[in-house]
């Protein structure tokens, strides 16, 4: 613990719902589950309280937050929707897709959610308890993933617990994320073009469907989270595409590949999404001084459990 009081664990009922909903009204942090992984909730509104994210992550101030929304009309607030956005919405929200907008005028989100940029990222939740969370305060809420910036992404209360114990209020226990990676970050330009910013549980190519093929931008400008070349690190040395574990190494299998922890034993893209951060808390805590793990294909959700492990090995 590295704050004065203990973060309270609060069951996923009415209840702890309405308590977590309280805290947030007056200002504090909540770690709220999501489908994807548990984030870290603030009023999008509140300056302080957004500014209390940042401090409580050790997150960069130049990396933007993404804001949940309980429908889209809070999303009509907050940013310019044009047909394909809506489109989107239509088709993904409530999900596990993100996208970045131009902010909408006089949007009421405080200036660091948005890093200074003109734009402004935007999800739809689909966990119930989330859900229930943003309707009962009646705001959006900016939520990063619930863990210290740079770490391995939470998909359950204890991972949240392991870094922001004593730094945050609350956390909404509702067991184990299904998807287990982060959304999908799709940005609408508004030239018509549109680019993949994150890879995620929705795939490129099913936006594809929607928008017609992506424009690869090279650019330096972090314009949405989990673009920093090196995130989702562990604490240790990691090594790619390893078929046994090397002396001294925590292997992470899939498929064929046993290890002490694995991903899915019979392949399963879904299964090893969900499992992945599992699997690297788990190799994270153990002795084992470096990890490996199993190839990965890269194809459908593998694209974006690829992504996660090469910035985890940067």
């Amino acid at each position: 613990m590295t704050g004065k009081n203990a973060t309270e664990r609060l069951s996923a009922d009415a209840q702890g719902i309405a308590h977590a909903a309280a805290i947030l009204a007056q200002g504090g942090l909540v770690a709220v589950p999501t489908e994807t992984v548990y984030g870290l909730a603030a009023p999008a509104d509140s300056a302080d309280a957004v500014a209390a994210i940042y401090r409580a992550k050790g997150r960069p101030d130049f990396n933007p937050l993404i804001v949940h929304v309980a429908e889209l009309e809070q999303a009509e607030a907050l940013a310019r929707l044009d047909m394909r956005a809506r489109d989107l919405a239509a088709r993904f929200w409530p999900g596990p897709l993100t996208l970045v907008l131009p902010l909408a005028p006089d949007a009421p989100v405080a200036a660091a959610v948005t890093a200074g940029l003109p734009t402004i990222a935007l999800r739809m939740p689909a966990h119930p308890v989330m859900r229930a969370v943003l309707q009962q305060l009646g705001k959006p809420l900016a939520a990063p993933s619930a863990n210290r910036s740079g770490a391995v992404s939470p998909t359950s209360a204890d991972h949240v617990l392991a870094t922001l114990d004593g730094r945050i209020a609350a956390v909404l226990d509702g067991g184990e994320c299904a998807a287990g990676l982060e959304s999908t970050i799709a940005a609408l330009r508004p030239d018509g073009s549109w680019q993949l910013l994150r890879h995620g549980p929705v795939t490129e190519g099913q936006l594809s469907e929607i928008l017609g093929e992506a424009v690869e931008v090279k650019t330096q400008a972090v314009e949405a989270p989990g673009q920093l070349a090196q995130h989702y690190s562990p604490g240790k040395p990691l090594r790619l595409d390893a078929v046994t574990a090397a002396e001294g190494e925590f292997l992470i299998g899939f498929g064929e590949v046993a290890g002490n922890c694995t991903l899915s034993a019979c392949g399963d893209l879904a299964e090893a999404a969900a499992r992945l951060y599992a699997c690297l808390h788990e190799a994270g805590a153990s002795p084992a001084r470096r990890i490996a793990v199993a190839p990965v294909p890269d194809h459908g959700i593998g694209a974006a459990i690829n992504d996660r492990l090469r910035r985890a090995a940067a």
